[in-house]
């Protein structure tokens, strides 16, 4: 069985741009515990919502795990931009589209990543209902240029 490929294209300076914050999303899961932030707590489920000492345990035993398959998650967004530690070629015209590649299991990261860096922005911006959003705020346009890609991506995903 063959498996579905997605392509996407986007402007070398769109994937700079995605590598970087991904990145850093990355980097925030390798060096934050998930204790101490709200943003990484956000990422991981309230098993136990009228439990908050069950909620806390399942935390603590698969908290590691689940914080890993986002780090996993992020690294082949990254090596499936190319940017998975090489920079942009400084020469290159940033505008030129680029077609990325996906098959159905590395789409399916892709999903998962742009969900959770949404997540985290969510959390950063204080939106926890759609009346928090503020579109006409500037701050806000990352938050909506990651989910105008993971709409998009959904929208290829379904198609098949």
């Amino acid at each position: 069985m063959n498996e579905r490929i997605v392509v996407m294209e986007v402007s070398g300076l769109e994937a700079l741009h995605l590598a970087g914050i991904v990145g850093q999303f990355r980097d925030l899961l390798a060096e934050t515990r998930a204790d101490t932030d709200p943003a990484v707590t956000r990422l991981l489920p309230d098993a136990y919502p009228d439990d908050a000492q069950a909620s806390r345990e399942f935390r603590r035993l698969t908290g590691a795990d689940l914080l890993q398959r986002r780090a996993d998650d992020a690294a082949t967004v990254l090596r499936t931009l190319g940017h998975d530690g090489t920079d942009l070629d400084p020469e290159s015209d940033p505008d030129a589209a680029i077609a990325v590649a996906l098959g159905e299991t590395e789409a399916l990261a892709w999903m998962r990543t742009l969900a959770a860096v949404r997540l985290v922005l969510a959390t950063r911006l204080g939106i926890q209902t759609d009346d928090d959003h503020h579109p006409d705020d500037p701050r806000f346009g990352v938050y909506d240029w990651i989910g105008y890609r993971l709409d998009g991506l959904m929208t290829a995903l379904d198609r098949g």
